[in-house]
């Protein structure tokens, strides 16, 4: 399990993300590098990082499911994503 600190983080950074992308756009449009690096760090999309919508998880992230294999191997075992079921043949 993550921090709090840690999913409270990433939360932060879509926000920021979110806030600034119109006008990153609008920078990069023009070629103002300048004003690209005066903008807040956390504004450029590279620095998002999927995490586990339950458990915080970074790595093995399921982007279609938006869950780590850990917890998409645990809830497909118990049958609570509809539409998937354990092969067998």
């Amino acid at each position: 399990m993550a921090k709090e600190s840690m999913k409270a983080r990433e939360v932060k950074r879509q926000a920021i993300v979110k806030k600034y992308a119109e006008k990153r756009k609008a920078l990069k449009e023009a070629g103002d590098f300048e004003g690209l690096q005066k903008l807040p760090k956390n504004a450029s999309p590279v620095r998002l990082h999927n995490r586990c919508k339950l458990t915080g998880r970074p790595k093995g992230y399921m982007r279609q499911f938006g869950l780590s294999r850990v917890m998409f191997r645990e809830m497909a075992n118990q049958g609570l994503i509809p539409g998937v079921r354990k092969a067998s043949w």
